[in-house]
């Protein structure tokens, strides 16, 4: 075998801006931009520590892990990271390891993406 071949999968991912405008409406722009931000926080670190559990097999803990990610992707408008982070659940629930390697990967990927859709979306800088 001469020639190997890397796939880079890459999926589209869009932020719900009617979920955003709504947060924005009820809770006021200085409010809401400090719950987006800190919720980007949150989703980053809780996307690392899902990473760990899975290396380490702490299957009870990822799930419980993966569930706060649907609540904190659905406060802010990631309907992609919610819908795949259901997606991881159901495959820890059926004991799939295969189709959890997989999805979970999906997810990381899914929820970096969308953290730079977000970022770029409210101009935030560091």
């Amino acid at each position: 075998m001469k020639h190997v071949t890397q796939i880079k999968p890459t999926e589209s991912v869009d932020v719900d801006q009617d979920r955003l405008s709504a947060l924005y409406t009820q809770l006021g722009e200085a409010s809401a931009e400090d719950v987006v931000c800190h919720a980007m926080e949150e989703l980053a670190l809780r996307l690392a520590h899902c990473d760990r559990l899975y290396r380490t097999s702490a299957w009870l803990d990822l799930r419980k892990s993966v569930k706060l990610l649907v609540a904190i992707s659905d406060q802010i408008g990631m309907s992609a990271v919610s819908t795949v982070a259901v997606h991881v659940t159901n495959c820890i629930d059926q004991e799939d390891n295969i189709a959890l390697a997989a999805t979970l990967g999906r997810l990381m990927r899914i929820g970096e993406e969308s953290l730079t859709a977000i970022w770029d979306l409210q101009d935030v800088t560091i």
